[in-house]
């Protein structure tokens, strides 16, 4: 039997921080279960915006820019479980998780009609512990992993009420974060 292929994708800029520290968690309790983890961290991949020119809808669905995206997509598409981990900035995902996804457009389809099914958790992290205001980050991820219709959402962790770097690990979120790894 082949092992499960987890990729947790850390959109935060901050390096170290708490949205990285609850990735990190997740992993272990993973890893420990025989899972085959792996942590991008998005702030060191160069990755260019969509601009809908739709090349790929003509070139088997591969971007015409040559940049990290097209190798983290492949990651995504090869794993069996995506963790999507971002701070809430403006109640919405950070710059570098939207860039990601939008080029995911290119190869949209392969993974739509993939016979494969994914799971998919997302990790939110917010200074505020209003979990309210993290609803529109919750929608848009949501919204992301419908249009993809072969991911199925399986839980949220919600790293809310940690500013300050190290927050997290005072944080219940912390101790969620592994559970949930050793469940998946």
């Amino acid at each position: 039997m082949n092992k499960r292929k987890c990729l947790i994708i850390s959109a935060s800029p901050r390096r170290h921080g708490n949205s990285e520290v609850l990735c990190q968690q997740f992993a272990r309790g993973a890893q420990e279960q025989g899972v085959d983890v792996e942590i991008i961290h998005l702030n060191a991949y160069q990755i260019a915006p969509c601009i809908a020119c739709e090349y790929c809808r003509h070139h088997d669905n591969q971007c015409f820019r040559q940049d990290d995206a097209n190798q983290i997509i492949q990651k995504m598409i090869d794993a069996d479980i995506w963790v999507l981990s971002t701070p809430v900035y403006f109640y919405s995902v950070s710059a570098q998780l939207k860039l990601l996804i939008d080029r995911i457009f290119a190869r949209e389809y392969e993974i739509r009609e993939s016979s494969k099914r994914k799971d998919a958790y997302f990790i939110i992290t917010s200074g505020s512990p209003d979990h309210q205001q993290m609803v529109g980050t919750i929608e848009s991820l949501r919204g992301f992993i419908r249009v993809l219709r072969t991911v199925d959402e399986k839980g949220i962790i919600y790293g809310t009420g940690a500013f300050q770097i190290g927050d997290a690990i005072k944080h219940s979120s912390y101790q969620e974060s592994y559970e949930i790894g050793r469940q998946i």
